[in-house]
């Protein structure tokens, strides 16, 4: 096949789901497409999961680099690093980036990801207000810290307590603000999250629960934060992190059809057949996603319909939780609410600072909370995934695999 022939491949969107999905193209298919990619960010592509080592000192921005310029160069893709894509034009098939540039395609693969909620509380766009989703972001939190004082973190999930970690090992004074009574409450039950609150707290982080913010405060720059019950707290820097939305204006404006995201089918396929989309901006069978096992699966089925490589379909699988907190071990995955006809299995070693939480529906494990010692984790997860019968190993699932097998 000349390079005259190939199609026109123009993916919107440079982070990790468009980038893998291009990966597993090439392994398919290296010679089938001219692909182009459009990014909002003025560099190659990284792991945006290990922004929170770089905040922290850990990393370098090289060490989480994925794809270098070097290697769109090597592989043929033309990549406009630092020029959006502002309009999709479906009738005639065209791209149109922010520079003027005007690219036509015969498939179009929509990546562009999420973005952070930004809580729309009078104040929340003064100087010193950011999100914590990119790599300028982590140059803000850093130059704040810099000079020291005092960080606000809205949101107590994953991604604020990250955050939150990363500040205070830069220096500066921080207090974690949650809206629950409890951290991480989609991924922790309530002693779970007691106990990383008391971990936390032991480290030198200021923990909030229950309180709603009602405005960010100052003049030229964010000088505090202010509860809806009236107390306030200084703050020379507000990190959101109270969650992301799907990044769907692009496409809404496409005329494509989005509900809380873009809707795909099983193959990733929007309602325009020519157009494809993964990663945090899809919904599939009205899920979203915002962990990286789901969206590598997306990649691999998507890849393989632009590949015309058989007749993949995307499944959705239960999905695990780890903290990247240092010092923090702590594990979640599956169901772990339960529900009619669940039972808790649940250990407590206090001294030794472990808990264990295992949902049991019928003869099998569909929940896993553990806190202080994960070593078991993957495994309860496989046991999830697989939906392995435990009706032999009920009364010895709770101490462990290496336990389990000596019991066999």
């Amino acid at each position: 096949m000349t390079t005259r022939e190939r199609s026109s491949l123009v993916v919107i969107g440079n982070g990790m789901a468009g980038m893998r999905t291009v990966e597993e193209l090439l392994k398919f298919e290296p010679d089938m497409y001219r692909i182009t990619v459009f990014g909002a960010e003025p560099h190659g592509n990284y792991n945006r999961i290990l922004l929170s080592p770089v905040l922290s000192g850990e990393k370098t921005v090289e060490d989480i680099m994925l794809h270098t310029r070097e290697w769109y160069a090597a592989n043929g893709i033309a990549l406009h690093a630092g020029d959006p894509v502002l309009r999709i034009d479906r009738k005639r098939r065209i791209v149109h980036a922010r520079s003027g540039l005007q690219v036509a395609y015969d498939r179009l693969l929509i990546a562009t990801g999420s973005k952070p909620f930004i809580v729309p509380v009078p104040g929340h766009g003064l100087p010193g207000v950011i999100g914590f989703r990119e790599l300028h972001d982590v140059d803000a939190m850093l130059a704040a810290a810099r000079t020291g004082g005092k960080a606000v973190v809205i949101g107590g999930g994953l991604l604020g307590l990250e955050a939150a970690n990363g500040l205070l090992r830069r220096g500066m004074e921080v207090s974690v603000v949650h809206v629950t009574g409890s951290l991480m409450n989609q991924q922790l039950d309530p002693p779970a999250a007691e106990l990383l609150r008391a971990a936390l707290e032991r480290r030198g982080l200021r923990i909030l629960l229950n309180r709603q913010t009602a405005a960010i405060e100052g003049g030229g720059r964010v000088q505090g934060v202010r509860f809806a019950d009236g107390e306030t707290i200084d703050a020379d820097l507000v990190v959101m992190a109270a969650g992301v939305r799907p990044n769907v204006e692009l496409a809404k404006a496409a005329g494509l059809h989005v509900e809380r995201a873009i809707v795909v089918d099983d193959t990733l396929q929007t309602y325009d057949p020519r157009v494809y989309a993964v990663g945090e901006c899809v919904q599939h069978r009205r899920s979203t996603f915002g962990l990286v096992a789901p969206i590598w699966d997306q990649a691999r089925v998507c890849a393989a319909h632009l590949a015309g490589a058989g007749h993949r379909r995307y499944v959705q699988q239960a999905t695990a939780t780890k903290l990247k907190v240092t010092g923090v071990d702590l594990y979640s995955a599956g169901d772990i609410v339960g529900g009619e006809g669940s039972e808790d299995l649940v250990l407590r070693d206090r001294r030794g600072g472990v808990y264990k939480r295992l949902v049991v529906t019928g003869n099998r494990l569909t929940g896993v909370v553990l806190y202080g010692d994960v070593t078991d984790g993957p495994w309860y997860f496989d046991l999830i995934q697989k939906r392995t019968s435990i009706a032999s190993l009920r009364d010895q699932l709770l101490f462990g695999q290496a336990h389990c097998a000596q019991a066999a």
